[in-house]
């Protein structure tokens, strides 16, 4: 069975608001086996609303619909949905009392706009809304069902949980859908493809998408089976041949990001950590503080900007960087055992690079970076040449050296 969700409300369409309301959904429509197959925002626009209930009550069996229940003009989900669906609104005295009494519970009149919220379409079962005035509905229709729920989440969420879900349950056959998420390190999303097809391509069950960002690949695997069990089984036996493929390339199997795979090993390991960061300018060190618990293996860092810094902190020679210039193998080399001889940590990573958009250099052209690892063991560099926009290059820069740790680790 699935199930598009509509978001409701002019202000979802600007820059200032995001749609919550839709993640929440889709996690709980999952949960209960439902695959989400659209999700649509949709201004405070009858007409256009009503074309969306339309287009959605054609094509899956659940439409679910946040917002536009207020009592205002601008609250038009009831008055769209009735239009879509054919049917009258009919004024409830009982749920108008309620709104009164709520009101009165506040010590404050109930304006007459309000009665607007008080009307039912033909049919539909009102929701009870206990933290606001707004009830939900629950329409049967055609062999569909269409939910019209409140927007504050204080009160979708709930009204979801104890109205819906207990409806669900008992309308649904058993399914259940199950996920996995391998993520993989500095591969071209073609590449991981190119690799990976020759075995996706033979399920239809688990679906296989391919999400990129800059220098990280997240491969999804979504099974959907009438048992937990069923769809695990299936995770399984597409997800080892897809490791059998790419191996040691996928550095989390569980969705984890880069520095949470990082900081497990070092944590199992009782090793420790700390970073020497020039053009990353502190990204790399608030990537790995990010993680819960990080205090346990990491035990700080070095921001040095210019080559004075990287003397004094880190005892750079002023000779190192005249010959050799700040952006290269020495000198990031350098700034990574300074930093682990003053912190005492098992590894040190350092990069130092050119950022951009100016600054480059015929030997270190714009996107040039260099990282360094070390560790007990010794030192060991990587030169790379992004050649992209500013940020993207200090992502990518902080996302070499995790890979390049991890890989040391690994």
């Amino acid at each position: 069975m699935n199930a598009e969700i509509i978001a409701v409300g002019s202000e979802l369409l600007t820059p200032r608001r995001i749609d919550t309301n839709s993640l929440f959904l889709t996690g709980q429509l999952n949960a209960l086996g439902v695959e989400v197959a659209a999700k649509c925002i949709v201004g405070d626009d009858r007409s256009r609303l009503a074309d969306a209930v339309r287009a959605a009550v054609a094509r899956s069996e659940i439409v679910v619909l946040t917002g536009g229940l207020g009592p205002t003009e601008d609250d038009v989900t009831r008055d769209a949905v009735a239009s879509a669906l054919g049917r009258e609104q009919i004024f409830s005295q009982e749920i108008c009392e309620l709104i009164v009494q709520r009101f009165r519970h506040r010590r404050r009149a109930m304006p007459e706009i309000n009665k607007r919220q008080a009307f039912v379409l033909t049919g539909a079962e009102a929701l009870p809304n206990q933290n606001g005035t707004a009830p939900g509905q629950w329409i049967e229709h055609e062999g569909r069902y269409v939910i019209l729920l409140p927007g504050p989440p204080g009160e979708m969420k709930p009204m979801f949980m104890n109205c819906c879900v207990p409806r669900f349950e008992l309308l649904l056959p058993p399914q259940a859908i199950r996920t996995r998420c391998y993520r993989i390190a500095l591969m071209p999303e073609s590449e991981v493809d190119q690799l990976i097809a020759p075995v996706y391509t033979r399920y239809a069950n688990p679906v296989t998408t391919i999400l990129a960002a800059p220098g990280d690949i997240q491969l999804h695997l979504r099974a959907r089976c009438s048992s937990a069990a069923e769809a695990e089984a299936l995770l399984e036996e597409a997800g080892h041949k897809i490791e059998a493929v790419l191996g040691d390339r996928i550095y989390s199997n569980d969705g984890a990001p880069l520095e949470e795979t990082i900081g497990k090993r070092l944590r199992t390991r009782g090793e420790t950590l700390s970073v020497a960061e020039s053009c990353t300018g502190g990204l790399l060190g608030e990537r790995i503080s990010s993680v819960p618990g990080a205090s346990d293996y990491f035990t700080g860092g070095f921001l040095v900007y210019n080559a004075r810094m990287k003397t004094d902190l880190l005892g750079v020679s002023e000779a190192l960087i005249r010959a050799h210039t700040a952006v290269s193998e020495p000198v990031a080399e350098a700034m990574a055992i300074g930093a682990r001889e003053r912190t005492g940590s098992t590894y040190a990573l350092s990069v130092t690079g050119v950022a951009g958009p100016t600054g480059g250099t015929e030997a270190a052209p714009v996107g040039t970076i260099v990282v360094g690892l070390a560790a007990p063991d010794g030192c060991t560099t990587e030169r790379v040449r992004f050649a992209l926009d500013r940020d993207r290059n200090r992502t990518l820069a902080s996302q070499l050296a995790l890979d390049m740790l991890r890989r040391r680790l690994h």
